[in-house]
């Protein structure tokens, strides 16, 4: 069962998803509710899912799944290419 958010506490953890700080956005949840952290961590990304839809604008933080892969390969490429030449 969900137990229901407080306005003010409810207010709090919307700005904390809208700035892309999930993890502080979960600990409102569970404080607000005394939910166990999979509750909480579910609530808030069904949440944010709804906001994503509802107010895309509003978001200041990098949309999930974004990280830095593209840059991680890059390095990995470029490794690659300096042991090859170096062991020519």
């Amino acid at each position: 069962m969900n137990p229901p958010i407080p306005e003010q506490s409810l207010a709090s953890i919307k700005e904390a998803i809208f700035g892309g700080h999930k993890i502080q956005a979960i600990k409102l949840h569970r404080q607000a509710t005394g939910s166990d952290l999979a509750e909480a961590k579910l609530q808030v990304e069904k949440l944010e899912a709804d906001l994503r839809v509802a107010s895309p604008e509003k978001f200041t933080g990098p949309p999930p799944g974004k990280g830095c892969l593209s840059i991680m390969v890059m390095v990995c490429v470029l490794v690659c290419a300096v042991v090859i030449w170096m062991f020519r």
